[in-house]
């Protein structure tokens, strides 16, 4: 049973910060360094100093970037540049957006931001689809732990055919944006406050019986969590330490996009194209195309002929430079249960599995491990961006994908399985302190 409450957000003072895009940003894990200087330039109370502050020469000692965050979270709020609602909310957040390369087309993603009770996977509530890393939930501890404050939100998907939920806040959110910005990718992001007690009570009904599946955030989630059980077994226990901020989003709707993850792949001890193409053609079938036409024009032609084999079967295409570009479409014959037994049916018909275990791991011989420390892969939205890592010697090859359905992803999570990391990229993302949930806020949740 999904328990969704409202809360007293912190936020900026409109009084202090007119024009919030000079102090919001993307979520942590999304900041390039060339992102994370450019924000550090548009204002002294930028969230990146907080959220991913800055080593500096004079640092000798670890923990200074989270003694900092600290200390600028906290004098922030002490000089109103962060103010508290003084009424607990629900907050509905739409996002209105055109797909990386074509900007004709805009399409709307419309959810809500409120807390979500704290839940282990095995109370089967909430559902995870991806693996973590222990780094960066490190990373996030020690800043909830300093801060006591979320700034970004988990990300989670429901099943809502209806529309019931969404309708009733869209009802409410008839007047004027309480926030609104433009992102540096041309993203409209709007934000409502909900504190009728009626739609509210309507919302956190409705929202009960919902199981959740994370979408993006599973380490913020998972950061959460370990944080609930270190808090419980202090004698200053806080129930607030029980919830986690996250934005709701309905998966049948419309404005929903997943973008395909490229694998890039680099610093192999050798890579000759035939033996590759050798060792594929043991599961795939290998077609060689005309790699200045189908990369041509933002690579339009690739992406229809991967759709068009990736309706039927796992599909893909590899790029090894100087023209060598091919689609691989696993084999109708190939038998995956006797190769991969330790598969399920679903896993065996994901284009990443498959192409982590016959051709990364089997072909190309990097571990699993590797994959996971990133050693000789990396990942990048947007063909253009990896075929350019090969053209310019800094790779060896790259595959290129498909997006992974929507179905998959809640498939794979309900049935308790994992995708390997980076499986799907959710287009765009939800920006960094439009709220902010302070565990500490002296006016309660």
């Amino acid at each position: 049973m999904a328990e969704i409450r409202p809360f007293r957000a912190l936020h900026y003072n409109p009084q202090r910060i007119p024009d919030l895009s000079k102090v919001i940003t993307q979520p942590y894990d999304k900041i390039s360094p060339e992102m994370q200087s450019r924000y550090y330039s548009l204002s002294p109370y930028n969230l990146v100093r907080v959220i991913r502050g800055q080593e500096t020469p004079q640092d000798s000692a670890a923990g200074n970037v989270y003694t900092r965050a600290t200390r600028d979270f906290k004098d922030w709020i002490q000089n109103q540049i962060l103010i508290s609602e003084q009424q607990p909310a629900l907050y509905p957040y739409s996002q209105e957006y055109a797909l990386p390369g074509e900007p004709g087309g805009r399409r709307e993603r419309r959810g809500f931001i409120a807390l979500c009770k704290l839940e282990d996977y095995s109370a089967r509530i909430v559902h995870r689809h991806e693996e973590t890393l222990s780094g960066p939930k490190a990373d996030r501890m020690e800043l909830l732990k300093r801060t006591k404050a979320h700034f970004g939100q988990v990300f989670f998907l429901y099943s809502d055919p209806e529309g019931v939920v969404e309708k009733t806040l869209l009802a409410a959110t008839q007047g004027a944006a309480w926030e609104q910005l433009i992102d540096e990718y041309e993203t409209r992001h709007a934000v409502w406050r909900v504190s009728d007690p009626t739609v509210i009570e309507q919302v956190t009904q409705g929202m009960r019986d919902k199981k959740l599946v994370i979408a993006d955030g599973h380490h913020r989630y998972e950061t959460a969590l370990a944080y609930r059980n270190l808090m419980r077994a202090e004698p200053s226990y806080d129930q607030r330490a029980e919830y986690v901020m996250a934005t709701f989003i309905r998966m049948e709707t419309d404005g929903l996009t997943i973008l395909p993850t490229h694998r890039v792949i680099h610093s192999l001890k050798s890579f000759d194209w035939a033996q590759f193409a050798e060792a594929a053609r043991k599961a795939f079938d290998w077609k060689e195309v005309d790699a200045s036409r189908a990369l041509a024009d933002g690579g339009k032609g690739l992406q229809q002929a991967l759709a068009e084999g990736g309706h039927k079967r796992p599909t893909m295409a590899v790029y090894a430079g100087a023209g060598k570009l091919a689609l691989l479409s696993l084999r109708p014959d190939y038998d995956l249960a006797r190769v991969l037994p330790e598969l399920s049916p679903l896993q065996r018909r994901l284009d990443v599995v498959i192409l982590h275990r016959l051709l990364i791991e089997r072909a190309l011989g990097i571990s699993s491990e590797a994959v996971r420390e990133e050693k000789n892969i990396h990942y990048l939205r947007g063909s253009g961006n990896a075929v350019a890592e090969v053209d310019s010697g800094r790779a060896q090859l790259c595959f290129l994908m498909n997006p992974t359905p929507i179905e998959a992803v809640r498939d794979v999570a309900l049935a308790g399985e994992v995708m390997p990391q980076k499986s799907t990229d959710f287009y765009p993302k939800l920006l960094s302190g439009l709220t902010i949930y302070w565990l500490e806020n002296p006016l309660g949740i």
